[in-house]
């Protein structure tokens, strides 16, 4: 089995990755293996509803998309972590929400059956209405989505200010345990 946290800051080792890999750590330490996936420096545009993704399981805009889509459809469980811009969810996340969702959607189905959540990182305002946006793409997908002692939200700003957020990493580490208990339960 495998999880994968994609994280849609544009910062690498900022605190949306800090707080995502520590859910990941909980989740490795059941025996799962784990992998962090960086959006930052990735060229994935938004969608632009040519519906090529109805016909075959690819879209043609030229970006570094696609990769990220199959190790998507490889892993068993799917985090996607965000910090809040301007109120909601990073326009690099939504992109690859956007036509993730599509091509899965039109092609068979491809994240039914999952395990997988959002988390996100806030200085102040926005982190419930981003969790939220973030949280709806799950439900059509056919995913299933554990829960943990509180939303998976953190605050902080400057970088590295996530791990003093007691209980926003503690709630990290018990979302980690409850997907790593949901694969449990769910493998055939």
């Amino acid at each position: 089995m495998k999880a994968i946290a994609i994280i849609g800051s544009p910062r690498k080792g900022g605190n949306t990755e800090v707080f995502a890999g520590h859910a990941l750590k909980a989740i490795a330490e059941q025996g799962i293996d784990t992998e962090l996936v960086r959006l930052a420096g990735l060229d994935i545009r938004p969608c632009n509803a040519c519906m090529a993704c109805d016909k075959e399981e690819t879209c043609p805009i030229k970006d570094d998309l696609l990769p990220v889509y199959h190790k998507m459809k490889a892993a068993d469980a799917i985090i996607l972590a965000s910090p809040v811009y301007w109120g909601s969810a990073t326009a690099l996340i939504m992109a690859l929400m956007e036509r993730t969702g599509y091509i899965a959607l039109h092609n068979g189905r491809a994240f039914t059956g999952k395990v997988g959540g959002a988390m996100v990182v806030a200085r102040r305002a926005g982190k419930s209405f981003t969790f939220a946006q973030m949280n709806l793409w799950f439900q059509p997908l056919g995913f299933f989505s554990p829960g943990s002692t509180y939303w998976n939200v953190a605050i902080a700003r400057n970088k590295g200010e996530v791990e003093k957020d007691e209980e926003g990493m503690r709630t990290a580490w018990n979302f980690g345990k409850n997907v790593a208990f949901l694969l449990d339960k769910l493998k055939v």
